[in-house]
């Protein structure tokens, strides 16, 4: 444990707090400060392997949730265990959650909660976690209701606003409009699901960047440095290799998006 402010604060005791008694009054200070810094940094660590459980019971569930689980979204299951690289166990792990998500009575609310807890306080490693699941959600193409309706209660459960949703969207090469109702929107019919869309011209740099087109040059920048921050590679620590490179492309997305902004409206 770092004892810095238990030291700290029992020195500064001694010096001005007339000697021992000081000096014990400020040790019990600074280890009650160092016991909450502690258990702030355990909170927002995630657990080694947390996420196998909940995470490929959902992408089962997921896969379910149109009434049947289709060879390219068994496929992504299988990809995404390789590129995690989960041994033998962790496979097995993987396999029968993946199994049990498929059941018609599952529940994906223990499986969002136990996301939710594996992430923690920590945003950074909530973006891993959806991209893995958008993956799935977008197995077959435009995505039908009620896999849009199991990943928005995932971003919500996360943290993660509609806005940045779209922008994770978008990286995938999908225009959604979350203003029009969560994908519905009304029409002369009586209205009906709108699902996302492939977008043929590449991601919408404004999008991505989780911006309007009407901002000044100021918020685009704040936007791009907000952004950046969030998802370096750099911040997310012990991940495996998938959720890194995962990390590594998003961030490229971003890079690639604010150079489209910034050739556009002509500012360096």
């Amino acid at each position: 444990m770092n004892v810095s402010w238990t030291l700290l604060l029992a020195f500064l005791g001694l010096i001005f707090g007339h000697g021992l008694p000081g000096a014990i009054v400020g040790g019990i200070a600074g280890f009650i400060i160092d016991s909450l810094k502690q258990g702030q940094r355990r909170r927002a660590t995630p657990e080694a392997g947390g996420y196998i459980s909940p995470l490929f019971a959902l992408l089962g569930a997921v896969a379910k949730s149109d009434g049947r689980v289709s060879e390219a979204e068994i496929a992504i299951a299988e990809r995404v265990m390789s590129r995690m690289g989960l041994d033998t166990e962790q496979r097995k792990q993987a396999i029968g959650s993946f199994n049990a998500g498929k059941q018609p009575e599952f529940d994906v609310t223990p499986a969002i909660d136990g996301l939710r807890q594996w992430v923690g306080m920590r945003r950074d490693h909530a973006f891993p976690v959806l991209d893995v699941v958008i993956e799935t959600v977008l197995a077959e193409g435009n995505p039908p209701p009620e896999k849009m309706a199991i990943l928005r209660q995932l971003a919500f459960a996360l943290r993660v606003s509609d806005m940045e949703l779209m922008a994770l969207m978008a990286m995938k090469g999908y225009a959604w409009n979350a203003a029009t109702g969560g994908g519905y929107r009304g029409n002369a019919h009586g209205g009906g699901y709108v699902p996302p869309q492939r977008n043929t011209s590449g991601p919408d740099p404004y999008t991505v960047l989780g911006i309007s087109r009407s901002v000044d040059d100021r918020a685009v920048k704040r936007a791009y440095r907000k952004l950046i921050s969030e998802h370096h590679p750099d911040r997310l620590g012990d991940l495996p290799e998938d959720m890194r490179k995962r990390a590594e492309a998003r961030a490229s997305e971003i890079n690639a998006a604010y150079e489209r902004v910034k050739s556009e409206r002509g500012f360096k």
